[in-house]
């Protein structure tokens, strides 16, 4: 123990101590309560957790994970965390990059030597990861059977023929799912293995995820929750995932299921390199391109921005009646995990969560 510790009196240490447990107890109450106001018990709600370091400062359950048989949202419920799941194919793609069997550089019409248009052999792994690729969105969504069930594969199937781009690659940002979905057959290619096996083995397994794991449909999720949406004409809750929304069944960009507890070992892997390497995980939180989001860019995966003044790496995830926030404050070792079955005010949400925290010192 160093001197100056030595020189305080003990009896200020505990009063400190005190003080700081205090503050800490009167922030956890503030944001329990936010969400309790938020998701009341007998309604569609959320799970919540805070990590700071390696210890769990919040970590609740909110309301119901499904209403049909009524199950209430524990730590361990597994959610759709939609597009939060890109950063795991993100981070597949960095790996496979690590290991030299391919390279950010790459481009599309490697992967994919059928695709006809010759705009193709401009487009690099790296701008499908960034959002920066000027491939539109031009799946089909007249057929009801199409948009409601179809997989990766079919979803990005209309590239085949693609014959524009909304822009140069690498020159502007358009958030775009079908990209994240080539990605699905890059890691396959690369790697040798189907999409999920090399997913288990290589990213879920490693991190200590156990259970986490993609939604296909027929498929047993354990501990599901549903997506609800309110019907304004009965004024009650009904159903909103598979089956009821659009591209709920593509995986790499945005089908896989996982709890708050499982999603902070990902984040224990990510702060320990036990899949990417340092180098590897600074270029997958970098911003590249500036996002339509205000003092906002876009990494590999990631979204990179900052809170009062520090650095903090997120996502967002819509799908269905899934709404998802996953944030790191890397300066600060917290980790924010808010996981919802239904619609809510995300960014106040947030924001509010953020202030306290901030104000507790935890920012």
């Amino acid at each position: 123990m160093s001197g100056k510790w030595l020189a305080i009196p003990f009896a200020v240490l505990l009063f400190l101590g005190f003080a700081c447990n205090n503050r800490e107890q009167a922030a956890i109450r503030q944001i329990d309560d936010l969400y309790n106001q938020l998701w009341p018990g007998n309604t569609p709600g959320g799970a919540v957790l805070i990590l700071r370091g390696d210890r769990p400062v919040l970590k609740k359950g909110y309301g119901l994970a499904t209403l049909d048989p009524t199950v209430e949202i524990t730590p361990s419920t597994f959610f759709c965390i939609a597009s939060v799941s890109k950063q795991f194919a993100a981070t597949a793609t960095l790996k496979l990059a690590q290991e030299g069997k391919l390279s950010l550089d790459d481009p599309v019409s490697k992967f994919f030597p059928h695709f006809q248009a010759s705009f193709f052999d401009r487009i690099t792994l790296s701008h499908l990861l960034s959002h920066t690729s000027g491939i539109p969105d031009a799946r089909p969504r007249t057929d009801s059977l199409f948009v409601y069930h179809s997989t990766d594969v079919e979803s990005y199937s209309y590239m085949d023929t693609l014959s524009f781009l909304n822009f140069e690659p690498g020159t502007s940002y358009e958030y775009m799912n079908p990209t994240f979905q080539l990605l699905y057959t890059v890691i396959e290619k690369a790697s040798g293995l189907p999409f999920e096996e090399y997913m288990e083995k290589e990213i879920f397994t490693p991190a200590g995820m156990d259970n986490t794991l993609y939604f296909e449909q027929g498929r047993e999720i354990p501990q599901m929750a549903h997506g609800y949406r309110m019907d304004t004409a009965s004024g009650e809750w009904e159903e909103y995932d598979y089956g009821e929304t659009t591209f709920f069944a593509s995986k790499a960009d945005g089908a896989l299921y996982t709890s708050i507890e499982e999603f902070s070992q990902w984040e224990y892997a990510l702060q320990d390199y036990k899949i990417l390497n340092k180098e590897m995980t600074q270029k997958a939180h970098t911003a590249y391109i500036q996002t339509d989001i205000p003092e906002t860019g876009y990494g590999y995966g990631w979204f990179v921005t900052e809170t009062n003044g520090a650095p903090k790496i997120f996502h967002t995830g819509d799908n269905g009646g899934f709404k998802i926030y996953a944030g790191r404050y890397p300066e600060s070792g917290v980790l924010l995990l808010i996981f919802s079955t239904r619609d809510f005010d995300r960014d106040a949400t947030v924001a509010k969560t953020e202030q306290i925290m901030h104000t507790a010192g935890w920012l």
